[in-house]
Parts: C-alpha cells; structure tokens; sequence
C-alpha cells in the first residue's frame, strides 16, 4: 500500500486558510518557490510573505518542512548566513530545479491554453473533437 509523505500533503494550518482546494494548490506553491529561488536567493519568512500576496497562507510549520523537502529532493540547495545576532538559511535554485521548473512551466502553459481556451472560441461554441 503506498503512503503519502508529508511534502505530498499539504497539512496544517494551511488547512483551514487556504479553502478546502488546497490539494489543488500545493504544485503552485512549489512552482512559486523554483521561480522566485531562480531569481536569487529566498528565506522561509519571505517566502510565507511573498506567497501570502498571492492569497497562499502558509504557516512556518508547512512552509519550512516544503523547503526542506525541495532541497533533499536537490531541486533547492540552502547556505546557511549570518544576519545581525541570528543565522538565517537562504535557498536558491539548483540545476536540477531549474530543469524541473522550466520542465513545470512548459506544463503550466499548455494547462492554461487548455483552461481559457473558451476565451479564444467563444463561450457558446464546443470544442472540436479530438478524435
């Protein structure tokens, strides 16, 4: 029988913050990591902050168990930086992670295609077949 593992779930608080599609949401949030570590380097508090724009409410007990699993999955590689009187652990996107994200994002595109299609051949007329 397989079980889930924690990353594959989205658990917690986010529970009850995100609706009762959060299941739906959890490769988003992975993807908005990848991107924004491909643009330099993010911590956990600015990621919750960043994603939270996006009306992700991620608490610090799902955000930081999700960067440590994109970094044991070598898709995010964190250094460890002194800030002041306390250490701070910044993640950027790996080789493998940029690969995964372009990879995502050729996905992503295609889905959106698909999901605003209607917008293209307007909202009365069906599809053709694909037959």
């Amino acid at each position: 029988m397989h079980r889930p593992r924690q990353d594959d779930m989205m658990s917690g608080p986010m529970n009850d913050k995100i609706t009762t599609h959060q299941d739906l949401y959890s490769g988003l949030i992975r993807l908005h990591i990848l991107h924004h570590a491909s643009e330099g380097e993010v911590f956990g508090l600015w990621m919750m902050e960043e994603l939270g724009r996006h009306g992700y409410k991620l608490s610090a007990g799902t955000m930081y168990p999700l960067l440590h699993s994109l970094e044991k999955r070598g898709l995010l590689r964190s250094t460890e930086k002194r800030e002041g009187k306390r250490y701070r652990r910044l993640y950027r996107i790996t080789p493998a992670g940029r690969k995964a994200l372009l990879a995502a994002k050729k996905k992503v595109s295609e889905l959106f295609g698909e999901l605003f299609e209607y917008q293209h051949h307007g909202r009365g007329q069906k599809k053709k077949s694909r037959s």
